[in-house]
C-alpha cells in the first residue's frame, strides 16, 4: 500500500434528517437511513481494494463511537473541523499533508458505485495541479491535490449545495491558472432520480450484487412506487 496517497471520505453520522435530506422529501426516512448505511459499507470495499490509504472524516465531532459500530473500528477516524463545509473540507487537506501524505483526495459518501479505476485514475496527478470529479447536478464528487499544490482558496465563496459549485470551483482554479485533471461526470444520490439512474446503470456492473443493490432490489415496491404519507 501507497504511504504516499490517501483518500480522505466525508461521512455524516447517521442520524434522522442530517443525511441525503433531499432523498427524504421523495422517501422514507427510515429507508433513507438503511440506505445511507448500505452506501457507507459498499464504498469502503472499494477502498479497501485499492493501493492507498484512506481516513474516514466525520461529522458530527461526538459521533466517532456509533460511525465506527457501523462501519467497523479497523479504520483511522478523523472529526471534521470547521464552521461551514469548506472550511472542514480545508481543513481535512491541511492534516493530511501534515502527515506526510503528498497525494490526497477528498471524496463525498453518496456516491457507492465509484468504480476503483476512476479512482486510481484521480491520484494520478504527475502533470497535473489538481483533479476534480464534476456531478450531473453542478456540484463535484471529489476534489484532490499534490502537496505542493494545494489550493486553499478553491473552498471560499462557493455557494455549497448548489448547481453553481463545479463552474464556480474551476473559475477558482483558472484564476490561479491551474492545470486540472477532470475525471468522468459521475452521479451521487441526492434524489428519487439520482437513485433510479444508479440502479439502470448498474443492472449489469460489478456493483449490482452490492449490498445497496440488494437493499433497493428487496424495497423496490416502497422506495420507487409510493410516496410519503401526506404527498
Amino acid at each position: 500500500m501507497s504511504t504516499e496517497q490517501c483518500a480522505l471520505i466525508f461521512i455524516k453520522s447517521p442520524e434522522p434528517g442530517q443525511v441525503m435530506t433531499r432523498l427524504s422529501r421523495d422517501i422514507d426516512e427510515d429507508l433513507v437511513l438503511s440506505l445511507y448505511k448500505k452506501f457507507g459499507l459498499d464504498f469502503l470495499k472499494t477502498l479497501r481494494r485499492g493501493n492507498y490509504a484512506f481516513k474516514i472524516i466525520f461529522t458530527p465531532p461526538e459521533s466517532e463511537e456509533k460511525i465506527s459500530a457501523w462501519l467497523g473500528k479497523d479504520y483511522a477516524y478523523e472529526p471534521q473541523a470547521g464552521k461551514d463545509l469548506g472550511e472542514r473540507m480545508k481543513n481535512a487537506f491541511c492534516n493530511a499533508f501534515l502527515e506526510g501524505f503528498t497525494r490526497v483526495l477528498l471524496i463525498g459518501s453518496d456516491i457507492p458505485d465509484l468504480p476503483d479505476n476512476i479512482l486510481q485514475n484521480a491520484f494520478g496527478l504527475d502533470s497535473y495541479d489538481a483533479v476534480i470529479g464534476p456531478a450531473f447536478d453542478g456540484g463535484y464528487y471529489l476534489i484532490g491535490f499534490k502537496n505542493n499544490t494545494f489550493l486553499p482558496e478553491i473552498f471560499e465563496e462557493i455557494s455549497w449545495s448548489t448547481e453553481t459549485v463545479f463552474t464556480r470551483t474551476m473559475e477558482i482554479f483558472n484564476k490561479y491558472h491551474y492545470k486540472v485533471h477532470k475525471l468522468p461526470k459521475w452521479g451521487d444520490v441526492d434524489r428519487i432520480e439520482d437513485l433510479r439512474a444508479l440502479v439502470e446503470r448498474n443492472r449489469h456492473t460489478g456493483f449490482a450484487g452490492s449490498e445497496t443493490m440488494a437493499f433497493i432490489s428487496k424495497n423496490k415496491k416502497t422506495i420507487f412506487q409510493k410516496t410519503k404519507k401526506g404527498d
